[in-house]
Parts: structure tokens; sequence; C-alpha cells
């Protein structure tokens, strides 16, 4: 796969679980039970998810975000 590459990833918070995603990777989604698995669920999507595009001859988006954070407001 070349290089490392680095991409956002959001993580919500459910109800009974976690979701996660990343804004560079369309339908590149995953849930977990727990914070942990969530990430390594999305870890190996990503890597599938640029596998899946090598494969297809299609280009590997460069990461848009710059910068992401949390802010308490109020």
């Amino acid at each position: 796969m070349g290089e490392p590459r680095t991409f956002p990833v959001v993580v919500e918070k459910g109800e009974y679980n976690f979701s996660a995603y990343s804004p560079d990777l369309p339908g590149c989604v995953t849930t977990g039970s727990t914070l942990e698995e969530t990430l390594k669920n999305m870890k190996e999507a990503i890597i599938f998810h640029l596998q899946g595009l090598e494969e297809d001859s299609r280009p590997i988006p460069s990461s848009s975000t710059v910068d992401a954070r949390l802010l308490t407001v109020g």
C-alpha cells in the first residue's frame, strides 16, 4: 500500500455501541462494542477500503482534515 497515510476518523457513541467513519473515505464505516474495538475495526476497514481503491485503480484521496478537537461550550 505504499507509505503510511493518516486519515481522520469520527467516532460516535450510540446507546449500545460505538460507530466510526472517515470523512475522507465515503462508505468506510464500522461499529464496535467498545471504543477500543471500534478503533481497531476502523483501522482494518480503512486498510480494506484502500486496498479496494488500489485494486480498482482509483486514486487514494489525501486527507482533507488538518485538525480535529473536542470543544466545550456554554
